[in-house]
């Protein structure tokens, strides 16, 4: 495709709310997962630390 102007480019000619919101949803979205996938592993290593804490020294 040709655009004219960058105002062309961004208004995807009528669709653009609908291409620029797709992409600004989907980097949202993958972020969301980045940032749950770190908690999630931050968790369960503390788990298994304190799990580990615990066999190593038995009360």
């Amino acid at each position: 495709m040709h655009w004219n102007s960058v105002s062309e480019f961004f208004a995807m000619g009528g669709y653009g709310l609908y291409v620029w919101g797709s992409f600004g949803l989907t980097a949202v979205v993958v972020a969301g997962e980045v940032l749950l996938l770190r908690a999630r592993r931050k968790a369960i290593l503390q788990e298994l630390r304190t799990e580990l804490l615990s066999e190593r020294n038995p009360s």
